[in-house]
């Protein structure tokens, strides 16, 4: 590079413009539109006389009388090419960029602000650096071009037979879409290789986002057109279901499904198995046998209670009173029930022993499970076993049996509305056994603490 040398020109008393989000660069024209008073007394008084303006940016948009402190120090002398008033009482002008300059006194007394700048001027690159540039700032402006496919192809004609460097940076970096603090940046860089290298950096990180932007738009309309593809085929079934007799009542009762189906907060498997039974649904004859079972093992797959629960109590001291109040005497009784809530308490989750009340008709067993669900603010679920004989009355039918339905602790738990329920299983003493099956083997699983939370009801299959 050539030893620079830079010449600095008084202008005095030149109108003052102030811009808003916007950066007017040497050698570039530019429209403008002009809406405060001081700003259109500026313009005319400016083009009533040498058309000199200066034009430099606030550094707070919403000022509306920007003192010396909310300007930039450096802006552009400009020339006004065209002013014109709008019916609206604002006016567009056309400027052309000239030099830059810097403010060093500001006036804001009178009509418009004035100010006495100095024009700074640098001198070129030296011919090797000079072509090194060009050829280096049109190379990465291409790519930019072709990132963001934002620049016409004549606006990269005109700014490729550009020679100067300066001027070729100063009218790339009016072509991107930066921040005013980095334009800003970039007009107050007078030495032309820090210029160089100021827009290089923000080429570099403009095309990186844009390839960013490129990439999450693509993603964007990919997730967009499965959507549509999705939405499409629904139109499709609805109408292929229209044709098959379908009402309007049927295709909203498989949209409420649908929806009921997302919001009950079922576990993975069970909505894995609730949306294929869905599918199913919707390519049936709503009036066939085949719709009815499968619409009555919705209902029940979605009356469970899959995440719905009570606040648990813990009070050790109101469970003992409300024992006490609920049964007179049968202390050993009590004392075991609180050694049991006592040890929940403390531990949390424990899978602990079931507990097991034994005596005579009458003497208070099944009204101490209520005094326990009311000590511990749980809903009180009892389960008659006296006299069942049937193993599938506690496991369920299989679907494959006409009238099937769920055991009793699956149909207990849906009308108790509740996933932490005291559960009762009363008169386990009564239980028959014929040619079906022992009930009581099946009960097994249902008392062993390791292994019913993992109970596998035959209707629902999960």
């Amino acid at each position: 590079m050539k030893s620079m040398t830079v010449e600095l020109n008084l202008l005095n008393d030149m109108a003052v413009v102030p811009l808003r989000d916007m950066v007017v660069f040497p050698h570039g024209v530019q429209p403008l539109f002009v809406g405060t008073t001081r700003s259109i007394v500026a313009l005319e008084y400016a083009m009533a006389g040498d058309k000199q303006v200066f034009l430099v940016s606030k550094r707070d948009p919403e000022t509306e009388q920007p003192k010396e402190n909310d300007l930039y120090e450096v802006g552009t002398v400009s020339t006004l090419l065209q002013l014109l008033k709008l019916p609206d009482g604002t006016i567009k002008v056309l400027v052309e960029g000239g030099n830059r300059a810097a403010i060093r006194r500001f006036n804001d007394e009178g009509e418009f602000p004035v100010a006495t700048v100095e024009v700074i001027e640098a001198s070129e690159l030296a011919e090797p650096e000079r072509e090194a540039t060009n050829r280096s700032l049109m190379s990465e402006f291409d790519r930019y071009v072709k990132a963001t496919k934002q620049v016409t192809q004549d606006v990269v004609a005109s700014v490729a037979s550009i020679d100067d460097p300066g001027r070729l940076i100063d009218t790339i970096a009016a072509q991107l879409e930066l921040s005013i603090e980095d334009k800003q940046s970039i007009l107050e860089a007078v030495d032309v290789q820090v210029r160089r290298e100021k827009l290089f950096s923000l080429l570099d990180s403009e095309i990186d986002v844009q390839q960013l932007e490129k990439n999450i738009r693509g993603r964007v309309k990919t997730q967009m057109e499965k959507s549509q593809r999705e939405y499409y085929l629904n139109e499709q079934m609805k109408a292929i279901q229209k044709e098959l007799g379908n009402d309007e009542a049927t295709l909203d009762e498989l949209d409420e499904i649908r929806k009921r189906i997302e919001e009950v907060g079922m576990s993975k498997e069970a909505k894995v198995k609730a949306t294929s039974e869905l599918s199913k649904l919707q390519l049936m004859a709503p009036m066939s046998a085949e719709a009815t079972v499968s619409r009555s093992y919705l209902d029940w797959l979605l009356s469970v209670p899959w995440k719905k629960r009570t606040r648990i109590r813990k009070d050790i001291r109101k469970a003992k009173e409300r024992l006490d109040a609920d049964h007179y005497g049968l202390d050993e009784v009590k004392e075991r029930i609180l050694e049991f809530l006592a040890v929940q308490a403390r531990v949390g989750k424990v899978k602990g022993p079931v507990l097991c009340f034994v005596g005579p008709p009458g003497v208070g067993k099944t009204s101490l499970g209520e005094s326990i669900a009311r000590a511990t603010n749980r809903e009180f679920i009892r389960m008659a076993l006296g006299g069942l004989r049937d193993e599938a009355e506690i496991r369920g039918h299989r679907r494959t049996y006409i009238g099937s339905m769920p055991g009793k602790i699956v149909q207990k738990l849906a009308k108790g509305g509740v996933r932490n329920p005291l559960f009762l299983l009363d008169e386990v003493d009564k239980i028959g056994m014929d040619f079906r099956g022992d009930p009581a083997s099946a009960l097994l699983e249902v008392l062993d603490p390791e292994q019913n939370h993992a109970f596998d009801d035959h209707y629902l299959e999960i």
